[in-house]
C-alpha cells in the first residue's frame, strides 16, 4: 500500500513474533494532524504520545515566532484533548527552543494551553541522555521532558510493568508488627520521574533517517503503564513510527500521522519488520553502556 494511504494490516501467521503482534491492526497516514483528526470521534484514544517539532528549523518544520508556534501547537493540542478518552493520558515530550543562544523551555510555554483546557499535570518526567551537541557558551543540554497530563483523576495507571530493581531488595523492617519482613515491593520499586537511557544516535540499533527520533523504550514505558491491551494509541507527529512499534509490541492499536512521506514510509517498513520478527530495538530496561565495566555492563 502507498505510504500516503491508510495502512490496516491483519497478520495471522507470524510464528516468530509474540502473541501481542501476531494479530495486529495499525493505522498510519501521511497527512496533516488537524486534517487527520477531523475524521476521529471524541474520546477515542487512551494514550496520546508525541514529540512535536521544537521550532528549530529542522528539515521537517518551518521556523516561526514563539507566539505563532504556540498558536499552532494549541490547535493540535485542543483537538488531541477532544479525542482523548476520559480515562486517558497525553504525554507531550519536548526540549528547548533556542534563539541566538537563549533557551525557551517548550513545556513552560505550552503549560497554560493544557491547564486552561482543564487537564491535570501528573508528572514532569525528565529524560536524561548522555550524548548530544556540545555547547561553548552554556552547559551542554542532556535532558528533555515528558509532561504527562490527564483529563480526570480516575486515569488508567499500571505501575508494576515499569518497576525497576530495588537498590536494597533484602531490606527489612527492624521494628513494629512487620519486623523481619522485607520492606520493599518484591516486584521492584517505582522508577521515579527521572529516566535514563540513550537517545537515538548513529550507533543506536533503532537509527533511521529521522534526525530526532523517539527511542522505542521511552514510548514503551508510557504504553504499558497508561493503557490496557487493545487500547488505541495516537501520535500526531509520528515521524518514523517508534510509537507504533512500542504499541504493537504490547498489544495496543497505533494510529499516527505525519506530513513527510519518507518518514511515513519508514514507519510502515518498521512495523512490517516488527511483525516479521526482524526489527532491532533496544530492550526496555537494558543498562546504559558503561565502558568501565566488562562488556559495558551488558552481561
Amino acid at each position: 500500500m502507498s505510504a500516503s494511504g491508510w495502512v490496516n494490516d491483519i497478520v495471522t501467521d507470524q510464528s516468530s513474533t509474540s502473541d501481542d503482534v501476531q494479530q495486529s491492526s495499525y493505522y498510519l497516514v501521511c497527512e496533516d494532524n488537524l486534517t487527520f483528526l477531523e475524521s476521529i470521534s471524541d474520546d477515542s484514544f487512551k494514550l496520546i504520545v508525541t514529540s512535536p517539532p521544537y521550532n528549530l528549523g529542522k528539515d521537517y518544520e518551518s521556523r516561526m515566532s514563539v507566539d505563532e508556534y504556540v498558536e499552532l501547537q494549541s490547535r493540535t493540542i485542543r483537538e488531541c484533548i477532544r479525542v482523548l478518552h476520559p480515562n486517558g493520558s497525553i504525554c507531550w515530550q519536548v526540549g528547548n527552543y533556542v534563539d541566538n543562544g537563549e533557551i525557551v523551555p517548550i513545556d513552560t510555554i505550552l503549560y497554560p494551553v493544557f491547564k486552561s483546557a482543564g487537564l491535570k499535570l501528573r508528572n514532569r518526567i525528565v529524560w536524561h541522555f548522555g550524548h548530544g551537541l556540545h555547547c561553548t557558551r552554556r552547559l551542554s543540554g542532556r535532558y528533555e521532558t515528558i509532561n504527562w497530563w490527564t483529563k480526570r483523576d480516575d486515569y488508567t495507571w499500571h505501575l508494576d510493568p515499569i518497576r525497576v530493581p530495588s537498590k536494597y531488595p533484602s531490606k527489612r523492617y527492624y521494628k513494629g508488627p512487620n519486623a523481619g519482613k522485607v520492606s520493599g515491593n518484591p516486584k521492584g520499586k517505582n522508577p521515579s520521574d527521572v529516566w535514563m537511557f540513550p537517545n537515538v544516535k548513529s550507533n543506536h540499533p533503532e537509527k533511521t533517517i529521522h534526525p530526532c527520533q523517539f527511542p522505542v523504550e521511552l514510548v514503551e514505558r508510557l504504553v504499558v503503564s497508561m493503557t490496557d491491551k487493545g487500547d488505541k494509541v495516537f501520535d500526531p507527529y509520528m515521524g518514523v513510527g517508534s510509537f507504533a512499534v512500542a504499541a504493537l509490541m504490547h498489544g495496543r492499536v497505533p494510529y499516527g500521522c505525519d506530513t513527510v512521506p519518507e518518514y511515513v514510509e519508514v514507519a510502515h517498513h518498521r512495523v512490517i519488520e516488527l511483525l516479521k520478527g526482524t526489527l532491532k530495538t533496544r530492550p526496555m530496561g537494558k543498562p546504559i553502556y558503561d565502558p568501565a565495566k566488562p562488556n559495558g555492563g551488558h552481561g
